[in-house]
């Protein structure tokens, strides 16, 4: 459980701490980024994982 800004308040939020890493000689690190971003939007969002 996490604190987190809803707009107006602080709300009790169940967080997954996810870490993930990229060897920068095999992947470049920017597309290693993006990637981190649109995974952490899917997971976010689980009606898009169904879809």
């Amino acid at each position: 459980m996490k604190p987190v800004w809803n707009g107006r308040e602080f709300a009790p939020r169940l967080t997954l701490p996810m870490s993930l890493t990229a060897d920068h000689r095999v992947i470049d690190g920017a597309l290693a980024t993006r990637f981190n971003v649109y995974l952490a939007q899917l997971l976010a969002d689980m009606r898009r994982v169904l879809l």
